[in-house]
């Protein structure tokens, strides 16, 4: 999966440490997680996370969509 979020969004590997302490970065990577199920899927059962856990956390972090009505 790694592989593929680095190719997908362009981040360095050497990048990622220092990233991760950017609320943006993880909103990508959340998004990332969120916009492939199989994915999204695989990262819930390789850490033991709830899907309706992930599915909050990504609400929380990402900006509001044009459905939201929150502009």
């Amino acid at each position: 999966m790694f592989s593929r979020f680095l190719a997908l969004t362009g981040v360095e590997p050497a990048q990622v440490r220092n990233a991760v302490h950017d609320p943006g970065f993880l909103a990508g990577m959340l998004d990332f997680l969120m916009n492939h199920e199989p994915t999204a899927v695989a990262f819930c059962e390789a850490t033991g996370t709830m899907p309706d856990t992930l599915a909050a956390v990504w609400r929380h972090f990402s900006s509001p969509g044009l459905d939201s009505g929150e502009y």
